[in-house]
């Protein structure tokens, strides 16, 4: 069983270099600073454990990989990216091989599903930060992450036993789920936050608009009839296998939206976050507003080039109460 790795940013370049140090098969689809970096000087993984270095194989595109029919693919993108990901995999030839949607967000496996038999879907909690090329920190410990995977839309298969195998072996917690997206669901209320902790920045002191956007897409759920698990910091399997570890000389830059900014991405993933509860609320008459406003606040600070931090929960407020009253 080999790994492609496609997207090797936070998340993909963790497990590329966990699984590759552990005796898998590793190949990358990267893309800009990223891909030189890698292929120049392979990838710096640095834990609380200390840093570890993995160099394993790098393409620019899926068309520049041999697959096998054993491949398993994780997709690692951004959710903004998947569709033209998923195009490039099937123009490959890409048809029996196993996808795996290691994605934040719930819209990631139906697009899968639209072109490939075998969709996986895969709930990871794992802090990563990726600003810097060739370099991701990782702070969970003593896994390097919690995992639940399974089959979409639901159920799992000797696939979904054979992925948490590898991935046991390789440092992280990795357990077989009947009703993946359940959890999936769960960590998109705690993935709220990004765009929340995009414009505000990393703060220690909780912001009033968490609270109220987990509000919203709380009565969302309960309109809809989605379930979800808990799988939020006081999740007894979390707080076992895996807690924030400190990494010597880290960044705190905050969620993955945040690192968008800060390296200046030019996209964000925050209309497959809040905007999925946009979505979900204007299918089910629900009202979502301070979940809409921010997914547009977010899309403004890319535009505009700002980072996080930009504003204060003052000028939010001033900024919110405007768009209110113009009838949002």
């Amino acid at each position: 069983m080999r790994f492609i790795i496609y997207g090797v940013g936070a998340i993909g370049g963790a497990l590329a270099v966990d699984l590759n140090r552990n005796g898998y098969e590793v190949v990358g689809i990267a893309r800009g600073a990223q891909l030189e970096a890698l292929r120049r000087d392979g990838l710096r993984l640095r834990t609380p454990e200390g840093d570890l270095h993995a160099r394993f194989d790098t393409v620019p595109h899926p068309g520049d990989v041999e697959f096998r029919r054993d491949d398993v693919i994780l997709l690692a993108m951004k959710s903004q990216h998947t569709e033209d990901a998923l195009l490039a995999l099937r123009d490959a030839g890409v048809r029996q091989q196993s996808i795996v949607c290691v994605q934040n967000g719930v819209a990631n496996e139906r697009m899968a599903l639209r072109y490939f038999d075998h969709v996986l879907g895969a709930m990871l909690m794992m802090p990563v930060t990726f600003v810097t090329p060739g370099e991701v920190i990782a702070s969970g410990t003593p896994k390097r992450g919690v995992l639940d995977i399974g089959t979409f839309p639901s159920g799992t298969d000797a696939r979904a036993d054979m992925i948490c195998e590898a991935l046991n072996a390789s440092g992280y917690a990795a357990y077989a789920h009947e009703d993946v997206m359940r959890a999936k669901y769960g960590k998109l209320l705690l993935n709220l936050v990004n765009g929340i902790d995009a414009v505000l920045g990393k703060t220690d002191k909780p912001s009033k608009y968490i609270r109220m956007a987990r509000e919203e897409a709380l009565a969302v759920y309960e309109k809809a009839g989605i379930a979800y698990d808990d799988v939020g910091e006081d999740n007894p399997r979390r707080k076992a296998l895996m807690q924030f570890g400190e990494v010597p000389g880290a960044p705190r830059i905050g969620s993955s939206a945040a690192q968008s900014l800060v390296r200046g991405a030019g996209s964000i993933e925050i209309d497959f976050l809040n905007g999925e509860i946009a979505l979900l609320g204007r299918k089910y008459g629900v009202p979502t507003p301070v979940n809409i406003f921010f997914a547009e606040l977010c899309q403004k600070f890319v535009h505009g080039g700002k980072q996080p931090g930009s504003l204060d929960e003052e000028g939010v407020d001033a900024l919110f109460l405007a768009w209110v009253a113009e009838g949002f």
